[in-house]
């Protein structure tokens, strides 16, 4: 072959590397898209991701990444009470107890709007029937708070941003200092999922903190990168 072949190849070779390189360090540069683009692939395959994760045979429908955070979480600031709005097939309330009976305290009170069949049964579940945001439950769940008990709160019932926002209100004073109000989905309305939904989670959690309430966004719960509560771990000072 000719040194004009030769020249030529090794030309188009070298390209090509510095091509290469130039794509993987601009990626590199990027993770933030890489991690958007894993979200919407994970939510896009929810019959064989989320919506097939379970607990001790019950469906969760949770990240795994956000499952051991809160497991990471639970452990650390040892609530006595973990209030959750939306129970939906009682998946999360079932975790959260388990994990509160390896903790060796804490106890579940779990509402939604509608009765599933089967929940979960668990001496410390208590199931709760009716609205997050109706005046009559939020005096049923202040009843069953004891004087002194730590409390959390986990938000994952309506996703829009009014109803959202109504329960960072009344549920964010019942948080202790050191815990947590956990945001759920604050990925739906574009971030990066579901663009159509309209404003959401996240929208809610940033006017709630607009208000300059006594929370703070913790990264650190996020470092899996890939969490459907991305912005949503708020911690009590």
């Amino acid at each position: 072959m000719s040194t004009r072949y030769w020249v030529v190849a090794g030309t188009a070779l070298v390209l090509g590397l510095a091509g290469g390189a130039y794509v993987g360090s601009k990626w590199e540069r990027r993770p933030s898209k890489v991690v958007d683009n894993f979200h919407i692939l994970f939510h896009k395959n929810g019959e064989t991701t989320f919506n097939d994760t379970r607990w001790r045979g019950v469906s969760v429908q949770k990240s795994p990444f956000d499952m051991w955070a809160y497991q990471e979480l639970l452990y650390e600031t040892k609530p006595d009470v973990l209030v959750e709005a939306g129970t939906f097939k009682g998946g999360s309330a079932y975790y959260f107890a388990s994990l509160f009976d390896m903790i060796g305290k804490g106890r579940v009170i779990s509402i939604d709007i509608e009765e599933q069949p089967n929940l979960p049964q668990h001496p410390r579940i208590t199931y709760l029937k009716g609205s997050s945001t109706d005046p009559a439950m939020i005096d049923k769940v202040k009843s069953l708070l004891e004087p002194g008990d730590r409390v959390m709160v986990s938000l994952d019932s309506d996703h829009h941003k009014g109803h959202v926002l109504q329960e960072l209100r009344l549920y964010g004073p019942m948080v202790s200092p050191g815990c947590y109000l956990v945001v759920e989905d604050t990925h739906m309305g574009g971030h990066p999922i579901l663009p159509k939904h309209g404003p959401g989670p996240l929208e809610a959690v940033e006017e709630f903190l607009a208000g300059k309430p006594p929370f703070t966004v913790d990264r650190t719960r996020e470092k899996f990168l890939m969490s459907f509560n991305r912005g949503g771990w708020l911690k009590r000072q």
